[in-house]
């Protein structure tokens, strides 16, 4: 796969890359807002869109049998993917874009970077902020790691090496966690006299337990790839350099599967753990009955006859 420069729409043939550019999601994001304008506003709209998006983010979107899923790729070399507020306004574009965009089935977050996946929050930016703009840039993490948590889709986080406080707390908001046996995972706020604060004191003990969450987060005690998968903190841990190849295999999986019966199933598990039982049974009820009349369940009962793999349209 070949990055995508955020910076610049470019104009290129995709025949021979397995990527297409940022600027297809942006065009059909502009149909979306208002498609009988005139192409002139289109672009001027696509221009404003880019150009608010720093290059610390890429985009890319695969094709040929793994249409479908869309990579975000984490890559500021020069502070280990530290989130400052520029990383975090392209994340969040970003997001909303994949979010918007209906052929897109599976999302992996992953860095360009060899060795580390992110640092956490950017400290030297912070040195700079009022207590005022602390307020606000955290809370504008914790409610951008809330919109990747409930995006429509499935999402991974592709993990190499460290993953440490709001590192740590984005690949919490995703829905499948698969690192590398190099890779260290911590939440060191409490060295620096705060708390995780963008999400991580409440994700981290639903994934793992509120005792060993507590441990970690009071001494902010590292832990690796190995030590991550035995205590349920990832679902994959596979060889130093590796976790890339796993999580595509997994999306690739997923891809496979019936759109909407995934997006379904994401909405019964997240929304049902958080009411009583009787009605997390009823609205599995609900996300059921919204795939009797589909298309796609169709061809899923004409495909297991006919000894043939499904094609699923997400209709």
């Amino acid at each position: 796969m070949s990055p995508i420069p955020a910076l610049a729409a470019r104009s290129f043939s995709n025949r021979f890359n397995k990527t297409r550019p940022a600027n297809i999601y942006l065009s059909q994001l502009t149909d979306r807002v208002n498609p009988i304008a005139p192409e002139w506003q289109k672009q001027t709209y696509r221009n404003l869109i880019l150009e608010s998006i720093s290059d610390s983010v890429k985009l890319e979107r695969l094709s040929g049998s793994d249409s479908g899923i869309v990579e975000v790729k984490l890559d500021r070399p020069g502070a280990k993917n530290a989130i400052g507020k520029d990383m975090l306004g392209c994340l969040q574009r970003y997001l909303e874009i994949v979010n918007q965009d209906s052929s897109a089935n599976v999302l992996l977050i992953s860095s360009s970077l060899p060795r580390v996946f992110c640092a956490g929050a950017d400290l030297k930016e912070r040195r700079t902020m009022n207590p005022t703009e602390v307020r606000f840039f955290v809370n504008s993490l914790r409610s951008t790691f809330s919109y990747l948590e409930a995006l429509r889709l499935p999402t991974i986080s592709v993990i190499e090496g460290a993953a440490l406080g709001g590192g740590l707390e984005m690949a919490l908001s995703c829905d499948l966690r698969i690192c590398g046996e190099d890779a260290l995972f911590g939440l060191p706020e409490t060295g620096l006299a705060i708390i995780p604060g963008a999400g991580g004191t409440q994700r981290l003990p639903r994934l793992i337990g509120k005792s060993i969450a507590k441990e970690l987060i009071y001494t902010g005690r590292k832990v690796d790839g190995r030590d991550a998968m035995a205590m349920g903190l990832v679902n994959y841990c596979v060889p130093a350099g590796g976790a890339h190849l796993k999580a595509l295999e997994i999306a690739q999986d997923i891809n496979q599967k019936g759109p909407m019966a995934i997006r379904m199933a994401k909405r019964a598990i997240d929304e049902g753990l958080e009411v009583e039982f009787s009605s997390a049974l009823a609205l599995e009820e609900e996300c059921y009955e919204q795939l009797l009349n589909t298309k796609d369940r169709l061809e899923g009962l004409a495909a297991f006859a006919e000894k043939r793999k499904p094609i699923y349209t997400g209709k």
